[in-house]
């Protein structure tokens, strides 16, 4: 009995072959799976999330109508449906549970593929995929330069009561309006330079936008005050011109503060002055400081006896 014997060639062509014909019956080589997901999504009232999927055939021998996509989350399979966005797109609107914030998940596409008379099973899937729901979002700042002391609101999402604007790194008295909205003063610092505004909160900072601080002055009637402990005495500050939406806060400082009682300094909206009442408190010797105006610092020599 004779035998052929098939050379080392032949036989390395022919596990060639085999081997292109199995990498055709591959997934990752008959379709290609496109995430269109983005990584971060913004938070709507509904709670309700589209993920969307593009499978693209890569050969003819792939059935359209075997294609049947869905999406593993927590564990569970999901089908999508076909989008009308366009050809080979997939969609799933995803139901998000009270108190998530990442979402886990990855793709898995069925499909047959046909060939030599028969039809074969194929599967492919992607990797893990995460998309963070985007609870806040800094729209802007509503103006982009004033002087120190004004009010300035800052529109968006998510806010909280426990955000802080900063100033070129400096905390500004910050007031939650809303979710949607803040409002800070403009701290005493350096005018006529611009400054980056960040939204500061336990979740990280936020980039807000850049804020020009303008030069700005302000009158103090009278210069000095000679108080007695339990005296009581106007004291007079007057803008240039009234003061914008929210009025302007007069960051008012002493280096005496046991001896000078008084409240907090708000020129209102509208109005060009507004007067406040210092009352001595333990005697001493010292100064209001009032940062920001002028050649940079306004002060009132204080003397408080008994």
């Amino acid at each position: 009995m004779q035998t052929t014997r098939i050379s080392p060639a032949r036989k390395i062509l022919f596990w060639l072959v085999a081997a292109l014909g199995l990498g055709l019956l591959t997934g990752c080589e008959t379709v290609t799976l496109t995430n269109l997901t983005p990584p971060a999504i913004d938070e709507n009232p509904s709670q309700i999330y589209t993920f969307t999927l593009r499978v693209t055939p890569r050969t003819n021998t792939v059935l359209a109508s075997s294609i049947s996509p869905k999406i593993v989350i927590d564990r569970r399979n999901f089908a999508l449906r076909k989008s009308a966005l366009g050809e080979n797109l997939w969609e799933f609107e995803y139901q998000l549970p009270p108190g998530v914030e990442t979402i886990p998940y990855y793709f898995l596409v069925n499909y047959s593929v046909e060939g030599n008379a028969t039809v074969t099973p194929q599967e492919a899937y992607t990797d893990l995929q995460r998309a963070t729901i985007v609870r806040r979002k800094v729209v802007s700042l509503v103006a982009n330069r004033g002087p120190v002391g004004a009010r300035v609101s800052v529109l968006g999402r998510g806010f909280s009561a426990s955000d802080v604007i900063l100033v070129n790194g400096t905390p500004a008295r910050t007031v939650f309006e809303s979710p949607t909205s803040l409002s800070f003063f403009v701290p005493a610092i350096e005018p006529n330079r611009n400054y980056g505004v960040t939204l500061q909160s336990p979740l990280g900072n936020s980039p807000v936008g850049t804020f020009h601080v303008d030069a700005g002055s302000v009158s103090v009637f009278p210069m000095s005050l000679n108080l007695r402990s339990g005296q009581r005495e106007q004291l007079t500050f007057t803008l240039p011109m009234p003061a914008p939406a929210g009025g302007t806060l007069l960051d008012v400082t002493t280096d005496i503060p046991d001896s000078v009682i008084m409240p907090e300094v708000i020129v209102p909206e509208g109005q060009a002055s507004v007067s406040i009442t210092v009352e001595g408190g333990k005697p001493g010797n010292g100064t209001l400081y009032l940062k920001g105006f002028g050649a940079g610092e306004v002060t009132v020599p204080v003397t408080v006896s008994r």
